[in-house]
């Protein structure tokens, strides 16, 4: 597996990428900077005051206050590689230390040094051996102006020097600075692009009028925020006209499917009658439950108070001839006396008589068929029958989906169920009863176990 060069967030390669943008033009820069200080100078190099400091470390006074040199291993050193090395030190009450023989040259103005602060000064000779600084510094010992040997600094140092004393520091602090400032401007740059993100949540079936808004965007995310609401636009024109189009052909479809039941009613009694009109019957089905499935989509009605128990109550009571001419017994076992919830009266009623009218069509016609409300507001409907196996018990909900091939029923019912089910924030589920049959749970209000 190839690893990428850059991570895949967008915030983070624009942050690594500002970085080293930043990092690499300050560094070209102080490079740049040294090497233009360096080449200007006359020679291309500088004079350092090293030496000097290294004297001007080792004075000390004595116990009678008089100046004198200490001997210090790094002055010993110095006087081992220069041993012409010169240096005169005044203080402000005029005492003067002296290392060495000051160059004639210079004499006039090591008596003139109470006058002077600080100076560079290099000849034109080679190896130059009359360079000299001049500086003004303190000690415990006094205040001082030395006037002293320098010693030339190569390029090479003083690029290794300017680095560790000014660009080193430069690059850490616009390091810090980036690390922590680019995120907070990224963020907020993108803060609208987060908006947007979390307003796609909003986007659902049931809220097909539902646009995302433009306002906080970056410009040059708005073409593709604009072209999703178009493609938005032309999903809902496209749904609606599908779906009138299963309205429409559902309704003109329910008045042939009366005609032929009627003629089928006058024929003489046969097989070939009995099985025409179980045709006819399964096509009706199907018809009503297009329209049914239309109406929940297109007539929503606001949430009312509802007792499951009076309504499985009353829709057990409807069916209870049905699935006794069937074979059944079915019975009505609530737990609880009151399960209030707020729902469609009319399409949870819907709900409880597809599953028992499943419940009759599956279960072979024999046993018990319980209606049962638990607490928590859960609804249970089992059965004593072959059950359902946990390989089908998603694809069950599936639109047309059916066990088994059967002469009745269009495979839409229990699809009906689960979109009643979702627009009441319900979940259902599918167990296995104790007697091995189907038990379809419904639970509401986030009790679901």
């Amino acid at each position: 597996m190839v690893r990428k060069l850059w991570p895949r967030s967008l915030k983070q390669r624009l942050i690594a990428q500002l970085l080293v943008l930043q990092l690499t033009i300050l560094l070209v820069f102080g490079l740049s900077f040294v090497t233009l200080l360096v080449v200007a100078d006359e020679g291309g190099v500088l004079i350092g005051p090293a030496p000097v400091e290294t004297a001007f470390a080792a004075i000390e006074r004595g116990p009678a206050g008089k100046l004198a040199f200490a001997k210090t291993d790094k002055l010993a050193d110095l006087l081992a590689k220069h041993p012409k090395f010169w240096f005169i030190a005044r203080s402000d009450r005029g005492e003067i230390l002296q290392i060495g023989e000051v160059p004639e040259i210079y004499k006039g103005i090591s008596q003139t040094l109470d006058r002077m602060t600080y100076s560079d000064i290099r000849d034109v000779g080679d190896p130059s051996p009359y360079l000299a600084v001049l500086r003004r510094r303190s000690s415990p010992a006094g205040d001082f102006t030395v006037f002293g040997q320098g010693e030339l600094i190569s390029e090479r140092s003083l690029i290794l020097t300017f680095s560790r004393v000014s660009l080193a520091p430069m690059l850490l602090l616009l390091a810090l600075v980036t690390v922590i400032g680019v995120p907070w401007i990224v963020n907020r740059a993108i803060k609208g692009i987060s908006q947007l993100a979390a307003e796609t949540d909003g986007i659902d079936i049931a809220r097909r009028s539902y646009r995302l808004t433009e306002t906080a965007i970056p410009s040059e995310v708005r073409p593709l925020v604009q072209g999703i609401k178009g493609a938005l636009h032309r999903l809902d024109v496209a749904y609606d006209r599908h779906q009138r189009f299963i309205l429409d052909a559902a309704h003109e479809l329910r008045t042939p499917v009366a005609i032929l039941q009627a003629r089928l009613d006058s024929l003489a009694a046969g097989p070939d009658r009995d099985r025409l009109i179980a045709d006819c019957e399964r096509i009706s089905a199907l018809a009503e439950q297009l329209l049914d499935l239309q109406r929940l989509e297109a007539n929503a009605k606001p949430l009312t108070p509802v007792d499951l128990v009076e309504l499985c109550r009353d829709v057990a009571a409807d069916l209870a001839p049905l699935a006794i001419d069937q074979g059944y017994e079915l019975s009505f076992e609530p737990e609880v006396e009151r399960s209030p919830i707020q729902g469609d009266p009319a399409s949870l009623s819907r709900a409880i008589t597809n599953l028992i009218q499943n419940a009759i069509e599956h279960a072979g016609n024999q046993g018990s068929i319980v209606v049962r409300v638990a607490c928590d507001r859960v609804i249970e409907i089992s059965d004593d029958g072959p059950g359902i196996p946990e390989a089908e018990r998603e694809r069950v909900f599936e639109p047309f989906h059916r066990l088994k091939p059967r002469d009745r029923g269009a495979g839409l019912g229990l699809n009906l169920v689960l979109q009643i089910v979702q627009r009441h924030g319900a979940q259902i589920r599918i167990l296995t009863s104790p007697s091995g049959g189907a038990c379809f749970r419904l639970a509401f209000a986030d009790q679901a176990a």
